[in-house]
């Protein structure tokens, strides 16, 4: 609404936005589900998923998060927030710490 937009295409980009996860992982399911299963394994259609999967979160990552850290990017914070600074410093460490997580995770995993 900030920028301009009409209401009811934001609510068109909003409804497309919510139902894809949802849509897709039932069109995935199916689609693994099928007699199918040795074509797929051919082509690592899991392997091509994550790919997918993780550059959705790196350009979340690049596109919104990471500009707010170096204090430049906007921020849906109320005025009264962190003055428009970025992230605070709790922030940033509850970010680190989710990064470091899967690494925790992994040691000793070997398949």
């Amino acid at each position: 609404m900030h920028a301009g937009l009409e209401r009811n295409r934001i609510r068109k980009h909003l409804l497309v936005f919510a139902l894809a996860a949802p849509v897709l992982a039932m069109i995935t399911f199916l689609g693994l589900s099928q007699s199918s299963k040795e074509a797929l394994s051919d082509i690592n259609a899991t392997g091509v998923a994550m790919l997918f999967s993780a550059g959705t979160f790196l350009y979340v990552a690049t596109v919104h998060v990471l500009p707010e850290v170096g204090g430049g990017g906007h921020s849906h914070a109320p005025a009264g927030g962190n003055g428009g600074m970025g992230l605070s410093k709790v922030e940033v460490g509850a970010l680190v710490l989710g990064c470091l997580i899967p690494l925790v995770l992994s040691i000793g995993h070997h398949h």
